[in-house]
């Protein structure tokens, strides 16, 4: 499956034809307590993040916030 995410094409190695949020953090191995994600520029909440789903070419943007001084 062809993806942008985050500005960059990104080819994830899967089968399915749709992926939710928290299937591609597993497959991106992303850890992150906070982040927040955009698809196609929609913001996502967390607790959707079993719910929604995306799809080839679609742009997904997953930030981890940080907090610092």
């Amino acid at each position: 499956m062809k993806i942008i995410l985050n500005h960059r094409d990104e080819v994830l190695k899967t089968t399915k034809e749709n992926l939710t949020i928290n299937e591609l953090l597993k497959l991106k191995k992303f850890s992150f307590t906070r982040l927040v994600v955009k698809i196609n520029g929609k913001l996502v909440k967390r607790e959707n993040f079993d719910l929604v789903s995306f799809q080839e070419n679609d742009n997904v943007e997953i930030i981890h916030m940080i907090s610092g001084g």
